[in-house]
């Protein structure tokens, strides 16, 4: 047994309190919890809108005029949404714990320290974006952008994780360079899937408000959801028949398929959905199941494109810049 005054002891208790200068298994851990947390808030952020949740506290900072928390005359539509702001908080955690974590590593795996570095800094941008949503009465394309943030922050933390676990990128292309071109054509089809998908549901029934108010109309873009659907449906295929082609150009290439495979089960399961939630009127639960989906989407996108490069190693580091 170790004595707690050892010096064998002494060097467990400072490797765990201390900040690592090499990457160990807690960031992989907090690098992880960052895109659990992150794909959370996009499922708890399409809970306030699809509950019409999304003015259960109508003002911000404050949830009332006179209260920072909800309170029991707003309902349950206060409660998600309050909570939704609370969950806020423990991605502050998250963000703030991963970036002491790699401060100590700037130097050498600087790829980490601004990752998690703009994953902090977009934290605010969030909020105050999800504050200028709440004043604007819901406006559909502010609510919009909200969730373009919230996908570009799947792939940063999705990014979080690949290199986290698989070291910095080398300049070593694992792929030809048509298949870099199929790879860029997926990111461009699942840019323009995301955003059409974003403008058809602030077109339809879930306007993310009380209904009383106007009809609804305030909340919506006022464009047509059904003739949406279909133009957000091509995008989704184009992306989809990509996928399969990164899939089988892996297998014949004999490469790989890993990634292009979790990627192309995502888009199955997201196509599915979609389509079901279309014919069956857009019930609740597969339109909140559809969103948790295109932040998976993003991040699955995310490491098959970095997977085309070569990585150095966990253990891999740069050499440090002079002073």
């Amino acid at each position: 047994m170790t004595r707690v005054g050892s010096p064998v002891g002494q060097e467990t208790r400072t490797r765990w309190w201390s900040l690592p200068r090499v990457v160990d298994q807690r960031v992989v851990v907090l690098a992880w919890a960052s895109f659990v947390v992150e794909v959370v808030l996009i499922g708890t952020g399409g809970l306030v809108r699809l509950t019409a949740s999304g003015l259960g506290c109508p003002t911000w900072p404050r949830c009332t005029a006179d209260s920072l928390v909800s309170t029991p005359e707003m309902g349950v539509h206060g409660i998600i949404e309050f909570g939704n702001r609370l969950l806020t908080f423990v991605l502050v955690i998250v963000a703030i714990a991963m970036f002491l974590l790699v401060v100590r590593t700037r130097r050498t795996r600087p790829e980490l320290f601004w990752l998690a570095f703009a994953q902090g800094a977009a934290i605010p941008v969030q909020a105050v974006i999800g504050g200028l949503s709440v004043l604007t009465n819901l406006n559909p394309y502010v609510v919009g952008l909200h969730f373009v943030v919230s996908t570009l922050l799947t792939a940063v933390t999705a990014t979080l994780v690949y290199r986290s676990m698989n070291g910095p990128r080398t300049a070593s292309r694992l792929v030809p360079g048509w298949y870099v071109g199929v790879v860029r054509g997926t990111i461009a089809a699942t840019a323009v899937t995301v955003l059409i998908g974003i403008l058809t549901t602030g077109s339809g029934p879930h306007a993310g408000a009380d209904e009383a108010v106007d009809g609804g109309r305030l909340h919506r873009t006022g464009l047509d959801p059904a003739i949406l659907q279909h133009v957000h449906a091509v995008p989704a295929y184009v992306l989809f028949a990509l996928t399969l082609v990164l899939v089988v150009g892996a297998v014949r290439l004999h490469l790989s398929s890993r990634w292009a495979l979790v990627l192309l089960v995502v888009e199955f399961v997201q196509i599915a959905v979609g389509l079901t939630q279309a014919r069956t009127g857009l019930p609740v639960g597969l339109v909140g199941t559809h969103m948790v989906l295109a932040g998976l989407l993003v991040g699955a996108v995310t490491v098959v494109t970095l997977s085309t490069r070569a990585s150095g190693g966990r253990k891999a580091v740069r050499e440090p810049l002079p002073r």
